[in-house]
């Protein structure tokens, strides 16, 4: 028997009504005043963008930020249209209206001028249906051959063969002094003895260099200068060779035929994670993850025909296999991703790594529910483990990315807390806590401070050229021990800052006094630096935009590019037999690339910084789509742009290559989180 509303409880339900009606306003304010902050940030993002590409012609030509005109302002008007305009077309993909729009447009046959009459019509042409029979085509064989982590494996075996197979090796200066360090020390440890601090001896930490203050009072030749890990492995490997050969190119050439290997293996994971999703079979979970791409779903692909559902002729391009193909194609055919599998260098090994780990990361962002039991993978596990370890030994900036992930993820998703710690942060203990106790007990050579004051660097060796006498006189004093100004000025490349860290050969000018600067000497750096920018803050800008800036325009060339590691000098003039082997081939091959690389537009397909972009201003749009989650396991996307800002070089094309290799798989997310629910996002 229902119960009869009494007078309070009626009163009650007008307090209540009235008290609803008053936070709804208030409710409504804040969520508008948030929506606000959310493109502020997005135009800010833009704005960066903008102002890059704006300044670029000027970088360029070393003018400097004084003869800045309306040329560029109408460079920067022009260029934020256009990003902002991409930003907000994003966002209104993501909130559904421009499929609720394609939709209607294909639905509605009330004139017979509409798209979808023309479509019709079109469909019916000898073209049209030559079309569809290749598009579906296309569709079937893209999800057929990539419908298994294995048959992936085999294809990118197959498309990179011929790399290792005529380039053989790819490296620099970096893996010769891990070469060096690894054989002196060797040295020392079988009884040989060598010099060690001296004004006349010239040792392989001199190379970088490392300041003497830092090394300990035993003699020491180990440093982590480009990594420990990597600079035992890659100094055994080489030494081995030496052994067997007499020279260290065999060695080499192992080293990057297991690179080939593991980065084919860690392609393929990746996009087994971002094609199939396995664990979508399981019935249980709370939200829709249906994958548009399901063999239930799998339909020959017109893109002719209206669709009955989500209608978006680009959506259903995508979601029938060729989103697959596409990047698949990317990743045969992208000189940045061929040259990076046989490179030994530190950041392509990373940036492999870091794929790996992307790819985990979106498997952990899938299976997320809010409620249940949650259900990882054991090997997701394993491979978020090995993925974390290999991005520790190979970049000393990883363990900053990872500790950030672990943040975000603990915030994002508290109920697997044991996984982060186990898989995330506990490698950071084990590995970076590890190399600072042998730095810390003498047993290493820790790296120089001075190799992450880039941006300082080049701003007091800009004005040292460009105005040396605006420079106080006790920033003089307080740099003399540290720097000599003159050298720094006459050392200074507007995209380099090695040449001013006196980083290269014997022959070197000395600009950083690394014999003989003190740990003392280098609390005044900051203080003299603070100095010569208050001095002449115009000069010092000038200098920070130029060594950033490129990573932001895409009408700026790559200062070094993957293309170099193939056919420098230390590869065709110093080895012992690499230089033999397809000598000329592999000038052609690096022509080719370069050739590619300069033509209008297409070229960028082949630059770090079309990706750069492309992935700041997706992140934009999940920003004002509040899709908090994905934007969790997106941020080192934004933390290694940070990296690039502050690295010693400008448009330095392998510290792109992370951002390079995940953004195909990044549009492909972006995609399927505009076709769920926006709760389940």
């Amino acid at each position: 028997m229902t119960k009869a509303p009494t007078q309070s409880d009626s009163a009650a339900s007008e307090l209540s009504k009235d008290e609803q009606s008053a936070e709804a306003p208030v409710s409504h304010k804040v969520s508008r005043f948030g929506a606000g902050v959310h493109w502020l940030i997005a135009a800010l993002a833009c704005t960066w963008i903008s102002w890059c590409t704006a300044i670029g012609p000027l970088m360029r030509a070393d003018i400097g930020l004084v003869a800045f005109g309306w040329g560029n302002a109408v460079r920067f008007v022009i260029t934020f249209a256009i990003t902002f305009g991409i930003v907000w077309a994003l966002v209104s993909y993501g909130k559904h209206k421009m499929h609720r729009r394609a939709y209607t447009r294909l639905t509605t046959n009330s004139s017979p001028s509409s798209l979808h009459s023309w479509l019709s019509r079109f469909r019916l042409t000898s073209v049209g249906q030559r079309l569809a029979r290749i598009s579906s085509a296309i569709g079937r064989v893209a999800v057929r051959c990539t419908d298994r982590w294995w048959k992936i494996f085999l294809i990118f075996i197959v498309g990179w063969l011929w790399v290792p197979l005529t380039l053989l090796s790819a490296y620099g200066a970096d893996v010769n002094s891990q070469a060096r360090e690894f054989s002196w020390a060797w040295n020392q440890w079988t009884g040989l003895q060598q010099p060690y601090i001296g004004f006349f001896s010239f040792v392989p930490m001199d190379i970088y260099p490392t300041a003497h203050y830092l090394w300990p009072h035993n003699p020491v030749y180990l440093t982590d200068q480009h990594n420990i890990v990597l600079t035992v492995l890659y100094g055994a490997a080489t030494a081995i060779s030496r052994y067997f050969t007499g020279s260290n190119d065999a060695g080499l050439v192992t080293l990057s035929a297991l690179q080939w290997l593991f980065s084919a293996f860690v392609c393929s994971a990746t996009a087994n994670r971002f094609f199939n999703l396995p664990w979508l079979h399981d019935t249980s979970r709370t939200h829709d993850f249906s994958h548009p791409e399901r063999p239930q779903m799998m339909k020959p692909l017109d893109f002719l025909r209206p669709s009955r559902g989500m209608g978006a002729p680009g959506a259903r391009l995508v979601s029938r296999g060729t989103s697959r193909f596409w990047i698949v194609i990317f990743y045969l055919c992208c000189p940045l991703v061929l040259f990076s599998a046989i490179s030994l260098t530190k950041s392509p090994l990373f940036a492999f790594a870091f794929v790996w780990w992307f790819g985990c990361l979106y498997e952990l962002f899938m299976t997320y529910r809010k409620t249940g039991a949650v259900h990882t993978r054991p090997k997701t596990v394993a491979a978020l483990v090995l993925s974390s370890v290999v991005m520790l030994i190979s970049a000393k900036y990883g363990w900053y990315i990872i500790v950030i992930q672990v943040v975000c993820s603990l915030i994002a998703d508290r109920k697997r807390w044991k996984i982060y710690v186990l898989a995330l942060l506990l490698p950071v203990i084990l590995i970076h806590g590890g190399t600072q106790y042998l730095i810390n007990s003498g047993k290493i050579i820790g790296g120089d401070p001075i190799e992450s004051r880039g941006v300082q660097i080049q701003m007091i060796a800009r004005v040292a050229k460009m105005d040396p006498t605006s420079i106080p006189q006790s920033a003089r004093e307080k740099l003399a021990p540290i720097f000599n100004l003159d050298q720094m000025a006459a050392a200074y490349n507007r995209q380099d800052a090695d040449p001013v860290k006196s980083s290269g050969i014997q022959s070197k000018k000395v600009s950083y006094k690394w014999r003989t600067v003190t740990q003392a000497d280098m609390k005044q750096f900051n203080a003299a630096w603070l100095e010569i920018v208050k001095a002449n803050p115009r000069i010092a800008m000038d200098a920070f935009f130029a060594e950033c800036y490129g990573y932001f325009d895409v009408f700026d060339p790559p200062y070094v590019t993957m293309s170099y590691y193939i056919n420098n000098g230390y590869v065709q003039d110093s080895s012992t037999w690499i230089k033999d082997w397809n000598h000329n081939w592999r000038d052609h091959v690096v022509h080719i690339a370069n050739t590619w690389s300069k033509i209008p537009v297409l070229g960028w397909l082949v630059h770090g910084n079309t990706y750069v972009v492309a992935t700041l201003l997706i992140g934009a749009a999940e920003l004002v789509l509040r899709r908090w989650r994905a934007l969790s396991w997106h941020l080192p996307l934004l933390v290694l742009m940070g990296v690039m800002v502050l690295a010693p070089a400008n448009n330095f094309a392998r510290h792109m290559l992370p951002l390079v290799f995940c953004l195909g798989f990044l549009i492909l997310e972006f995609w399927r989180d505009s076709r769920r629910p926006a709760k389940a996002v």
